[in-house]
């Protein structure tokens, strides 16, 4: 099951680019940009890594971005997550980045997106990776900041296929930004958001309600409303789920706990994710590995993730094709 899983084609849609920041390449850039961390060693940082909530592993992320300064060090933090995705047989990846993690402490949009999207751009050449950019507002600031966000990323809108909303869900919630989702939306971006990871089930609810959006980043407090699982499942919103993530931050005590093998069972849109995996211990196949270890499953559902990122993913239909092709020839072979 375990080669079976490293060779299996995997698409990606929850992960934050910043969130793929390792130790190492912290250290390496923040000697390049001369910023002091407050670590001495990598050990150091991984120990730093023992999070209790959403809101412990969030302080530490923040700072850990500081050491990005220029658009070669957003490049070069992309493109170390394409080598991640290249060895995970990932063919496909849809990135979210948080401009105003960056904004707010003087580095300018441009610089932020065309770092990351040269690299992205690179990785369709040079590691037959296709991928999509999503801008994600940050739900702890003001509106105000998210209007300023989306208007600096008009002229970007080539390189941005989506807009979604993170951070701190409790106490943020998605009506706070129903106004600026509407403006991105009427821009032509498409829309996501995370709800229903610390938060309760009815902020799922809400953020399909409010902010239009096409697809739930985690979601897995759905199971708290059976209603709600039934209507995901019959309108197959996909649900972007991060495993290894979940149990980090004690969404779930252990990974036996996790609904998501009880949700794709029930025909939700669920799919696997690695969010920050710098921080979370573990990309693509880890999240994969880490899942099957703990639930008896089969080679074809196990590929079901796959084919459900694939229908949920933003990508043309021809393409999708594409990449359903590939998996079902894998599956059938394997």
């Amino acid at each position: 099951m375990k080669q079976f899983i490293q060779s299996l084609p995997k698409v990606e849609l929850h992960l934050h680019i910043e969130g793929t920041l390792e130790p190492e390449l912290m250290f390496e850039l923040a000697a390049r940009n001369n910023i002091t961390l407050p670590f001495k060693s990598f050990e150091d940082v991984r120990d730093a890594y023992n999070f209790h909530n959403l809101q412990s592993f969030l302080d530490i992320y923040y700072q850990g971005a500081n050491v990005l300064i220029t658009e070669q060090d957003f490049f070069d933090l992309t493109w170390a997550y394409l080598l991640r995705c290249k060895n995970d047989n990932v063919v496909h990846t849809e990135i979210f980045f948080d401009p105003q993690t960056h904004t707010e402490r003087g580095i300018s949009f441009d610089t932020v997106v065309n770092g990351i999207h040269n690299a992205l751009s690179k990785a369709v050449e040079e590691l037959g990776i296709t991928s999509q950019l999503i801008m994600c507002f940050l739900r702890h600031l003001d509106e105000e900041s998210a209007f300023t966000t989306l208007n600096q990323s008009l002229e970007h809108k080539d390189k941005i296929v989506a807009v979604g909303l993170d951070s701190s869900e409790n106490g943020n919630p998605a009506s706070k930004f129903e106004r600026v989702f509407k403006a991105a939306t009427k821009e032509g971006f498409l829309a996501v958001a995370h709800a229903g990871e610390e938060g309760e089930a009815s902020n799922i609810r809400e953020a399909l309600d409010l902010l239009q959006i096409t697809r739930i980043d985690h979601g897995v407090r759905c199971s708290d409303d059976e209603s709600l699982v039934k209507e995901l499942a019959m309108q197959r919103t996909p649900l972007t789920v991060c495993p290894l993530s979940n149990i980090k931050l004690k969404v779930f005590d252990n990974m036996e706990e996790h609904n998501i093998v009880a949700l794709l069972r029930k025909n939700v849109c669920v799919t696997i994710n690695s969010d920050d995996p710098a921080y979370f211990g573990g990309y693509m196949t880890d999240n994969f590995m880490a899942v099957s270890n703990a639930h008896e499953m089969s080679k074809a559902e196990i590929a079901q993730f796959t084919f459900n990122a694939i229908e949920a993913s933003f990508i043309p239909q021809r393409e999708k094709n594409r990449l359903m092709m590939i998996n079902k020839a894998y599956l059938e072979n394997n």
